[in-house]
Order: structure tokens, then C-alpha cells, then sequence
């Protein structure tokens, strides 16, 4: 599909009523016609609970079919309406793309008395205590299950660490001790060594851990059909394991196989490191812009439009990132919140959806709105309009203006297999504004009109090509050909 893009179905605060995935089924079509070219599900495994929103992962095999943790469905639904609904964004030429969750384990079965030392949390390479003796949630044997799809149970020495003491009732973090175990050094280095993050901490050292993780994402791909996955929380996880876990499932599965790693992080140049050589093997979610965006949209005026892809990885590695402006992280009252303020976001969304760089990211959030208790209402409206231009108008080469600190231009020259196209794109962070833009003389006397509504007088070129386009203070303005646009909009 030409300019896809791909939307983050699902928010932190979605409703548990195990019909999420019936919602997605019915929802294909639309999806289709808004030139959505790919679904990233949320975790789509059995969690700690039905209302757990995926993160909290007890068993990856349960899909929504086994009584476990006090529920068959998850939160979204159950197996059945999970596999319907993946069929029907195929059906629709649809990519699925599941949200992996291998960093660690929650909910276990059983306690174990294991021995461990505790780490600062602050610096996890600082032992604070001699060896002693916990209770730890770290025995899983999955009764519900009953060893379908895999006999393999999980114990203590297959994790790094845990948080908890169940004989005492303290919490810590609490480094396992044992023969080859240590925290991994392929991660991220913040707190000393960051490969402890929460719950049971998988260990990829082990080798029966490396195995059978392997072994169920061939499984997952397999029963999902997927044509990709996003890999959460990767800056916890063994780099090694991750680039290997990606090669063998794209090898087993023989077909193109998406995979997008969340390494939360606002550094490009250590975001580069992390990006694979020649081959790419994964794509990485840009942090460094969404931070932009959000400073932009925090500060207004004061920011600076002309540095709004500084640091960012769309501009050092455009062709391997998915571009985004908020997620379920991002979301108000979630642990990352930066949440980007609704008078910039129909801006931020232009900045990644009619730009020629980088896999744009539409949040479920932004679109349907924010449920629970602080409700946001969504900008279906801008979004229809924008997805509506990425899919006519944003084609040909780009041109950018960006010669003043509040107001900021890009052209789309528009190219030969999408008559009509082209566009000019122009965003203003402080008062009313315009820019001289010019097209050449093919487009001499052609009438231009503003796609979002904003302005509704029109602009006629000269016949050099050449026109001012305007946009009010706080706001963009899309201007494409008159006559293009009611071809689109009959």
C-alpha cells in the first residue's frame, strides 16, 4: 500500500470487557479505507488478570483459552474473536502486528525459597547486601494450560532477579544467585545496568529460556498469522537475544516480517547504536521526536520550528523508524507522560503523516479518544483529513522552509503515478502567518485550497507557479489543487 501507515489499536484505559477484539473485526473496513496499512495489537497473552492491560504477561501460549489467573478471555476477548479479528484486517490487506512482551514474567504459580542479593536500585551494579534467603513468585506451571502447546515450566533459574519477598513483605530488587547468573550487559546502562525492570526478570543467558522463547514466537507467528511485531521494553533485554529471536522468526516464518523495538530513550546517537548494520534487522520507534513534538506543543511561541527534527532518528535514519506523537506510555497519569496538548497535535500529526520519511504511527487514543477516568475526546476529524491527504496528495519530492522560528513549510512536488498530488504544508506555533512558496510554471494559474478548513479562501499561483500560502496563528493549513481536492471530497 503506497504512504502506509500503521495505528496503535488500543489505549491504557480501553474498557475490560473482552470485546475489544470484535471491535477491531468490525472496525477492518474503516481501517482500510482510512489507507491504514498495518494493526499493532495490544498483548495479545493471558496476563496477571482480566483487566491487566497486557504488560503484566503470566503465559504467552494463552491467547484467551485456558482458565488462568481467574479469567479465559483477556482483557480484549478471547481466542477465537482474537483469530477473527486478525482474519479480517488480512481479508482487508491489512498487516498484523503483534505487541511481544519477553522482558519478564508475572503472576507465577507457586513461590520458591531462593537465594539472592539485593542491588541499590539507584545503581544495580552496587551489592547492598550479603547472600540471604527469599520467598520469590518464580514457579510457573501454568495448570490451567496443562502443558498444551508446551511442557516447559518455569523456576527461579530461569530469571535474573525479582522484586518481592514474600516472607517478609518487603520489596527490593532482588538480584538471584547461582551458577552463570548476572545481570546482562548488552543493555541500556541507566541505574548502572537497567536489565531489571520489573516482576520475574527473564534470563537470556539460560539456554532452555533462549529455546523456548524461540520456540513460541515461531508458534505466535504461526497461529496469528502475523506479518510483524513490536517488541516492548527491549533496552531491559539482552541485545544479543533480541537480534537472534528477530533473525530465526523471520527465517521461520519465510515472508517479509515487520519488527519494531520500543527502547525508550531520548538519545539518537545511542538509538543508532542500537539500529542493526547493513541489514536493519529492526526499526525503532523515534522517542527523540515525540519529545520534540511535545516540548514544541508545551512551549509554543518559544519554541524553535526550525529544530523540530534535530536529534531525532527520522533525520539520521529515516528509511528503518516509526514515527509517532503520543502512545499508551505517553498517555496522561502512565509512568512516561508526555502527553502532547490538543492545539498542537493535528500539527504534530502533519509533521509525520504528510512528510516522506520514516512508518507513521496513529494512536488509538488520538483518533477514539481516551476512556477512563479523565476522559480525552479523540480528532477523528483532523485525522480523516490528514490520512485523507497522505493517501492523494503527499507524493513527489520534498522541499522544506524552515526559515522562521514559529512558522515552518514543506512542499510535496507530487509525482506521476498519483495525479493531482502535491501539497504544501504550513505550520504556525505563534501568530498568523503565510509562505512564499513556489511549484514552477506547470502549476501557473492553478487554484489552491485548504484541506483542513481553516482558510477558506482559496490561492491562485502567478504564472511563474509561485503563491503565498497562508495559516492562522496556532494551527497548520494543507493546501492542495482545487480541483484535486473535490475529486477527493465528492
Amino acid at each position: 500500500m503506497a504512504n502506509g501507515v500503521m495505528i496503535q489499536y488500543f489505549e491504557w484505559y480501553l474498557p475490560s470487557d473482552g470485546n475489544h477484539w470484535n471491535r477491531l473485526r468490525d472496525d477492518a473496513a474503516h481501517l482500510s479505507s482510512l489507507g491504514i496499512s498495518g494493526v499493532w495489537l495490544p498483548p495479545c497473552t493471558k496476563a496477571t488478570s482480566a483487566d491487566d492491560v497486557g504488560y503484566g504477561v503470566y503465559d504467552l501460549y494463552d491467547l484467551g483459552e485456558f482458565d488462568s489467573k481467574g479469567t479465559v478471555r483477556t482483557k480484549y476477548g478471547d481466542r477465537a474473536s482474537l483469530l477473527a479479528a486478525a482474519q479480517a484486517l488480512h481479508e482487508h490487506g491489512i498487516s498484523v502486528y503483534a505487541d511481544v512482551v519477553l522482558n519478564h514474567k508475572a503472576g507465577a504459580d507457586r513461590t520458591e525459597d531462593i537465594t539472592v542479593i539485593e542491588v541499590d536500585r539507584q545503581n544495580r551494579d552496587r551489592v547492598v547486601s550479603a547472600p540471604f534467603q527469599i520467598t520469590a513468585w518464580t514457579g510457573f506451571d501454568f495448570p490451567g494450560r496443562a502443558d498444551k502447546y508446551s511442557n516447559f515450566h518455569w523456576g527461579w533459574q530461569h530469571f535474573t532477579a525479582t522484586d518481592y519477598d514474600q516472607k517478609t513483605g518487603r520489596s527490593a530488587v532482588y538480584r538471584i544467585v547461582g551458577e552463570n547468573k548476572s545481570f546482562s550487559e548488552n543493555v541500556d546502562q541507566e541505574f548502572g545496568n537497567y536489565d531489571y525492570l520489573m516482576f520475574a526478570d527473564i534470563d537470556y543467558h539460560h539456554p532452555d529460556v533462549v529455546n523456548e522463547t524461540i520456540a513460541w514466537g515461531k508458534w505466535f507467528a504461526d497461529t496469528l498469522a502475523l506479518d510483524g511485531m513490536r517488541l516492548d521494553a527491549v533496552k531491559h533485554i539482552n541485545e544479543d537475544f533480541i537480534e537472534r529471536f528477530v533473525d530465526e522468526v523471520r527465517t521461520y516464518v519465510k515472508r517479509p516480517f515487520f519488527a519494531v523495538a520500543e527502547y525508550w530513550k531520548d538519545n539518537d546517537a545511542l538509538l543508532q547504536k542500537y539500529l542493526c548494520d547493513e541489514a536493519y534487522c529492526l526499526t525503532l520507534f523515534d522517542v527523540p521526536l515525540h519529545y520534540n513534538l511535545f516540548e514544541a506543543g508545551t512551549r509554543g511561541r518559544d519554541f524553535d520550528l526550525r529544530t523540530i527534527f534535530d536529534g531525532t532518528l527520522v533525520k539520521s535514519n529515516p528509511m528503518n523508524v516509526v514515527t509517532f506523537v503520543d502512545n499508551h506510555d505517553s498517555q496522561r497519569h502512565q509512568a512516561l507522560e508526555s502527553w502532547i496538548p490538543a492545539w498542537f497535535k493535528p500539527s504534530a500529526y502533519a509533521l509525520i503523516l504528510l512528510r516522506k520519511d520514516g512508518y507513521p504511527c496513529v494512536f488509538y487514543g488520538d483518533y477514539y479518544g481516551i476512556s477512563g477516568n479523565d476522559p480525552v475526546p479523540g480528532i477523528s476529524g483532523d485525522l480523516d483529513r490528514l490520512l485523507l491527504i497522505r493517501q492523494k496528495y503527499a507524493y513527489g519530492d520534498q522541499i522544506d522552509v524552515f526559515d522562521h522560528p514559529n512558522v515552518i513549510a514543506w512542499q510535496r512536488t507530487g509525482d506521476a503515478d498519483h495525479p493531482g498530488s502535491g501539497l504544501a504544508a504550513v505550520i504556525s506555533t505563534g501568530d498568523d502567518g503565510y509562505k512564499d512558496l513556489s511549484f514552477g510554471p506547470a502549476a501557473a494559474r492553478s487554484v489552491w485550497t485548504d484541506m483542513t478548513g481553516s482558510i477558506t479562501d482559496a490561492v491562485t499561483l502567478t504564472e511563474e507557479g509561485a503563491g503565498r500560502f497562508p495559516v492562522k496563528g496556532g494551527s497548520v493549513s494543507v493546501w492542495v489543487r482545487a480541483s484535486s481536492a473535490a475529486m477527493s471530497l465528492s
